[in-house]
């Protein structure tokens, strides 16, 4: 039981409700690469990462792979499913080994019946969800390259909250610069002229997978 406390959906509920929890989350383990649903299949509930790290993915019809987002372990997907029974709008896929709990939808109505706090949560998390579509809708229409970028680099570094020793913000970015690219909306080419592009300017500075944001207010006014 002590793992839901570390799902922050759930960390705030009481011992007895996070007891109930327990007895209907269905725990499933995914190697690397693996999917845990594809978009189009029925839709069976909301899923949390236990450990490891999931992406959200929308095929294109052309093939081409747009990356909705990251999600790290306590996060929360699939919940706009909760109520209506759709098959699932979108794809998920294990970055790494991952543990995956799920809760199916007819738990969950039920959970949220009993609990009036839980529903309360849940509403919030979709309005967040809901906010974090549109800003998506508002890069990908009205921003170029180098400010969705900088949008992207900031709002990682908030994500993740790290510091390098002079305390200037530092990011961890995903293996694989595809992927990075896909959650912009853009090519992996066009990514590493626009990331040498903002190291040549001192804007950042990369090592491996590591990026310190050296000039974090120019990358706030380079995203408005």
């Amino acid at each position: 039981m002590e793992y839901l406390k570390q799902v922050p959906l759930f960390s705030d509920l009481p011992p007895e409700v996070l007891q109930r929890i327990n007895t209907v989350v269905l725990e499933r383990t995914y190697k690397k690469g693996e999917s845990i649903f594809m978009e189009g299949e029925p839709g069976q509930g909301l899923h949390f990462v236990r450990t490891g790290r999931v992406k959200i993915v929308k095929t294109a019809e052309d093939g081409r792979e747009h990356i909705i987002k990251f999600l790290k372990a306590g996060e929360i997907f699939a919940e706009v499913l909760l109520f209506n029974h759709l098959p699932y709008p979108a794809t998920s896929v294990a970055v790494e080994d991952s543990r995956i709990g799920l809760i199916r939808n007819e738990d969950l109505e039920l959970l949220i019946l009993e609990n009036n706090a839980l529903a309360l949560l849940l509403i919030r998390s979709l309005s967040q969800r809901l906010l974090y579509a549109q800003q998506k809708i508002k890069e990908l229409a009205l921003q170029d390259v180098p400010a969705r970028t900088a949008e992207l680099l900031l709002r990682l570094s908030r994500e993740q909250g790290k510091c390098d020793a002079a305390g200037k913000p530092l990011l961890d970015l995903p293996e694989s610069r595809q992927e990075l690219a896909g959650l912009m909306g853009t090519s992996r080419e066009t990514l590493s002229r626009t990331l040498s592009d903002f190291k040549k300017r001192k804007l950042i500075s990369m090592e491996g997978n590591q990026i310190v944001l050296l000039q974090e207010e120019q990358l706030f006014d380079l995203s408005s």
